[in-house]
């Protein structure tokens, strides 16, 4: 198991480029919290970059996860992996969140969607992004409406962290790859520009 065979999994089976940079953003988030929480950083980071890779084939539950879990096994992926994949989806009520890497996978996943959402509507991105907007942002109920609320607060409470932190800390970990998720400061460009 590793980075690269995952990844070439998920441009496989996803052609979206807003899908695969949400996989990608919380594949940042994962590997961060690994790293705060002295976990493995590859497995965290390799179960966050997968945990949607089946979405755009198969986007109706039970399907998904449960299609991209037969095709893990059948990759030989470890079954702690497919287990934090599927127990992301609510609706599998066979697979509650038991680990910390389940609970940090649902914490993760709405999130880092919801802050990639807010980001684009900023012209700095990511750049001095502070929790309080995202907050401001969640009681919006009208933007990014597909987007679970009780989800990132439930996801947060799990974890055990608080909700804000969690958001900052989230904001901190996709900022590390803004340019790959395209959410490099766009101020700063065109002030250089300038």
């Amino acid at each position: 198991m590793n980075r690269d065979d995952a990844f070439r999994l998920v441009c496989q089976y996803t052609a979206s480029d807003s899908l695969r940079k949400h996989m990608l953003a919380v594949e940042a988030s994962m590997r961060a919290y690994a790293e705060r929480l002295g976990e493995d950083v590859e497995t965290w980071g390799i179960v966050g970059l997968l945990h949607d890779f089946d979405y755009e084939r198969w986007p109706d539950p039970p399907d998904h996860p449960l299609k991209g879990a037969a095709i893990l096994t059948e990759l030989g992926y470890p079954a702690h992996v497919i287990y934090a994949i599927k127990s992301h989806a609510d609706y599998l009520t066979d697979c509650p969140r038991v680990s910390r890497l389940d609970k940090a996978l649902y914490a993760c996943d709405e999130l880092a969607g919801f802050v990639t959402a807010v980001a684009l509507m900023r012209p700095e991105r990511l750049a001095s992004m502070q929790a309080a907007s995202v907050k401001k942002k969640l009681k919006q109920k009208s933007f990014a409406a597909s987007i679970n609320r009780e989800d990132i607060r439930r996801g947060a409470e799990d974890l055990g962290v608080n909700l804000d932190e969690h958001i900052q800390f989230v904001i901190g970990a996709l900022a590390r790859v803004a340019p790959e998720l395209g959410l490099e400061n766009n101020a700063a460009s065109s002030g250089a520009e300038s």
